[in-house]
């Protein structure tokens, strides 16, 4: 059985245009992502899982013709991933090595994936921006959430969690906390990915 990266759509609201794709591992024997990356750290293989699936997503996205040559997209990078030295240049010569623009690629950081060592992240992170990659923080608003990363990490966008999402049409406190971190995102510059 082999890991397919499966591709969810980025969808501008305004026009309805497809404006990039996020990469997602995809298993047959792992009922999610979360399940499958924790069997491989279990089995010591977390670093070849993350580096596989960046890597074809990155040879896809590159062979990718017509409209779809300027698609972006977005990878996630694990908290271990930020944690080890040396994966930011690595990433990089992934880019370089596949012939795609740096410019088309976003990675995506969880909140939780900063905690360990968030002076090593922000100079990891400012590395592959300043190459012209992009960052955004994703599932904004659960659990580990800190004004420090937004003040101190250099970001492109804030991706609010589904979650949160999901319960706008529900309550009035949970509209009010969307709305806030919208306008939070607008006032520091930062485009918004809403989930789900």
């Amino acid at each position: 059985q082999r890991i397919a990266v499966a591709f969810q759509p980025q969808i501008d609201p305004v026009s309805g245009i497809v404006a990039g794709v996020e990469a997602l591992a995809r298993w047959d024997s792992a009922d999610s992502a979360d399940e499958l990356f924790a069997r491989a750290a279990a089995a010591g293989l977390s670093e070849r899982l993350s580096r596989l699936v960046q890597r074809k997503a990155l040879r896809a996205a590159a062979g990718w013709e017509g409209p779809l040559r300027q698609l972006k997209i977005s990878i996630n990078l694990m908290a271990q991933d930020l944690a080890r030295a040396g994966h930011d240049e690595w990433l990089l010569n992934e880019i370089d090595s596949c012939g795609i623009d740096p410019k088309r690629v976003t990675v995506e950081i969880t909140e939780s994936a900063l905690v360990s060592d968030f002076g090593s992240a922000a100079e990891r992170l400012s590395r592959l921006r300043s190459a012209g990659v992009q960052v955004a923080l994703d599932d904004f608003g659960t659990g580990y959430a800190s004004f420090a990363y937004l003040a101190g990490l250099p970001l492109d966008a804030l991706k609010v969690d589904r979650g949160l999402v999901a319960r706008i049409g529900v309550g009035e406190r949970d509209r009010i906390v969307v709305r806030s971190i919208m306008r939070l995102a607008r006032e520091l510059g930062l485009a918004i990915i809403v989930e789900g």
